[in-house]
């Protein structure tokens, strides 16, 4: 008697065993010579034994087989039926076992047949993979995106729970403090750090910056973007990028900050090359500082050109230290 196989593809541990001893009556040399002869060898005598194992029903069946000198039987497993998906493959082995009369196992030894043509089998079921069935999403139901930055953006509109508010030139902004310590590592020491007061007050007073530039770095603590900066004309939007700016600086707002140099790195021209560069110095943006200094010393005429800009002027009176960086990297031009 041998053993009917599905090679394995996945580890045993990662498997569902299951096993069973039965008996198959009513064998006998004549008869399973006759079988044979009549029906081949795929006639089935007996289903021995049906169970589940692993999430799917299996059945045994038994298959006689003889010659001349001798005869066997042989042992299919078959899986009945199982949730997976159609076309699915399902790994499994089944080991089998004579047991002689006192009870003891040996794998697909030789046995003479009972007097009454009776086998004692041991079987082993062992299905790999996956032992639960597997769910598929329809395809015609897609995941939906994610609308987080819409409900966080309409908590901060609507101030539902807010727990803060803010003062701006008289304009005041509720808020909510585990949101915008989430956020900033600033306002995380400020309400939640060690030296922060406790018994905070619930009204704060904001210096050094306008409502317009406040309103737009809370919307994009709450939802994580910065449509205000695309809601103006070019002056205006090149005013409010940097003041935010430095906001997102001063508020540890790092992708902020990015973004604003980035709208800023595209706004750079002869006119406004000064004041960017001024503002890249102060709020520690040291790539926009670089492409500020590669673009006035790009040419003599872009550079005489910037020299002759109010913008220019205010640099030299208020930040000469930055020049430096442009006459090193003039002079390496000309070198």
């Amino acid at each position: 008697m041998g053993n009917a196989q599905v090679v394995p593809t996945r580890p045993l541990a990662d498997a569902a065993h299951s096993v069973r001893t039965f008996k198959i009556d009513g064998l006998s040399s004549t008869s399973t010579a006759s079988a044979t002869a009549t029906s081949g060898h795929d006639e089935c005598v007996v289903v021995c034994s049906r169970w589940s194992v692993g999430w799917h029903e299996w059945e045994i069946r038994c298959y006689p087989a003889s010659s001349v000198c001798s005869m066997w039987v042989s042992l299919k497993l078959v899986l009945l039926a199982h949730p997976a998906a159609a076309g699915d493959v399902v790994n499994a082995r089944l080991d089998c076992w004579l047991v002689d009369p006192a009870g003891l196992a040996a794998q697909s030894e030789a046995r003479t047949l009972g007097a009454h043509g009776t086998l004692t089998v041991k079987c082993a079921i062992t299905v790999l993979g996956e032992q639960r069935p597997r769910v598929d999403v329809p395809a015609s139901h897609p995941v939906p995106a994610s609308d987080l930055d819409r409900h966080l953006g309409e908590l901060l509109r609507s101030g539902t729970g807010s727990d803060i508010t803010f003062v701006v030139s008289g304009e005041t902004f509720a808020a909510h403090k585990v949101v915008l310590a989430a956020r900033s590592p600033l306002f995380m020491a400020e309400f939640f750090g060690d030296a922060s007061d406790k018994k905070c007050a619930r009204r704060l007073e904001v210096h050094g910056m306008e409502p317009a530039e406040f309103k737009a770095m809370l919307h994009f603590i709450y939802t994580d973007t910065a449509p205000e900066l695309d809601r103006h004309d070019d002056e205006e939007a090149l005013a409010l990028t940097c003041r935010l700016l430095a906001a997102a600086d001063r508020y540890g707002l790092d992708r902020l900050k990015l973004i604003c140099s980035q709208k800023l790195s595209a706004s750079i021209c002869v006119g406004t090359v000064a004041r960017i560069l001024a503002l890249a110095d102060m709020n520690n943006c040291p790539r926009l500082k670089a492409t500020c200094v590669e673009f006035i010393v790009g040419t003599p005429a872009i550079l005489g050109a910037v020299l002759a800009t109010e913008g220019y002027k205010d640099v030299e009176a208020n930040c000469p230290w930055v020049l430096a960086d442009i006459l090193k990297s003039a002079s390496g031009r000309k070198n």
